[in-house]
């Protein structure tokens, strides 16, 4: 059986009916769901086999973390991006919005101010203020195609009482996967003003670009390990979000310690199938995910065609992630994720974001829905167009 019959990314599945959340949200309306960052794919075989054997084990008891899960983890970041990773510094969580907001607390004291970029992932926003912290929120700008940290205003944004920068890395919404070059100039700015810095980096498996590559923010150098919690989960790569298993690598000892503190009595611990899928989608996952990541770039090609060539819209090439970041407010909607569901497509609205008349586009699914949904987005967009 060839790679591509063994993992068939054009099959439709029917969610409805599952209490999913992306596809119950329109239940009863015709309504193509893109939004909610979860792909519309079975997840990898490997990962299915493993979770039949451990129901079939029928045994659901307390579960402590596999060992050979934290070998397999350390041996993954070694391979991928040359991070040599003590098993130590391996702190497990049930997701990684928990992550960002017990970041929120370990770091710094109530009334302390935490700086991110946006757009952004909408939990980088609310995390800080759960947890007492003052928020700073630079926007990114956009350089021709691309998009940049704007470090001056970074500068600006900064205060003697900022202990915290939330990174999104590669980023979400925006596509981006950061440089070296650019991290670089970020660590100097955040050496200097003595910032921790917590690098959200679950998107690092879906790297699209070839000339890109995923550099981990704490790989830079020692004192940037030392500065560093990093947060990963095989959910985004692998397709598991449902099954909520997560970790942050925080090589120094005090700050890890700080976290674990405040995560004590709060955060629960892993459950056993998560623990299982992670274990097998980062052993046996690869093939999957390189068919994955040639299916995506697909759906992105077609994407940014589709899209650029729809007036009143901008979208940039996607670096990584399957999501598509869209200017919308050329179409002198008010709400532009409510005048595309209206045509049809459900999308991610740019508010929670930080970016009023954006949208979100989800092309994590089968060819054939995506080009439907597209086709429903150009048919509103030239009916607009009719009536302006």
């Amino acid at each position: 059986m060839s790679a591509g019959e063994a993992f068939d990314f054009d099959l439709r599945i029917d969610r409805c009916g599952t209490a999913s959340e992306k596809w119950d949200r329109y239940a009863g309306r015709d309504v193509l769901p893109l939004w909610v960052a979860d792909m519309d794919f079975r997840s990898p075989p490997a990962v299915i086999e493993a979770l039949h054997q451990r129901v079939e084990h029928g045994v659901f008891g307390y579960t402590s973390t596999p060992h050979e899960l934290t070998v397999t983890v350390c041996e993954m970041l070694e391979r991928d991006y040359a991070w040599q990773v003590s098993e130590e510094w391996l702190v497990w969580l049930p997701g990684l919005v928990c992550g960002l907001n017990v970041t929120c607390r370990a770091v710094g004291e109530p009334g302390d101010g935490v700086a991110t970029f946006t757009p952004v992932y909408p939990p980088f926003l609310s995390a800080p203020k759960l947890a007492g912290r003052e928020l700073a929120s630079v926007p990114l700008v956009c350089s021709g195609d691309q998009w940049q940290m704007d470090l001056d205003a970074l500068e600006r944004a900064v205060t003697p009482r900022t202990r915290l920068l939330l990174l999104c890395s590669p980023h979400n919404p925006v596509g981006r996967v950061w440089s070296r070059e650019e991290q670089l100039a970020l660590m100097e700015l955040v050496e200097r003003h003595d910032l921790t810095v917590c690098s959200d980096e679950i998107h690092a498996g879906l790297v699209l670009d070839g000339s890109r590559r995923h550099v981990p923010f704490a790989t830079l150098s020692a004192e940037a390990a030392r500065r560093t919690i990093t947060l990963y989960a095989p959910s985004k790569t692998y397709n598991i979000p449902g099954l909520g298993c997560s970790f942050a690598v925080i090589p120094d000892e005090g700050l890890r310690s700080r976290f674990r503190h405040a995560m004590a009595g709060i955060v629960p611990h892993v459950n056993l199938l998560g623990f299982a899928a992670t274990l097998a989608a980062y052993r046996y996952g690869e093939a999957w995910r390189q068919e994955l990541l040639g299916y995506l770039r697909t759906n992105r090609d077609l994407v940014v065609r589709a899209v650029s060539g729809m007036p009143g819209l901008k979208v940039w090439q996607v670096e990584a992630t399957y999501l598509a970041w869209i200017d919308a407010r050329g179409l002198a909607e008010g709400d532009p994720a409510r005048f595309f569901e209206e045509g049809g497509v459900g999308l991610s609205d740019g508010r929670p974001f930080g970016a009023p008349g954006f949208v979100r586009l989800n092309f994590g699914c089968p060819r054939s829905l995506l080009e439907a949904a597209l086709e429903r987005m150009r048919s509103a967009v030239s009916k607009k167009r009719g009536v302006c």
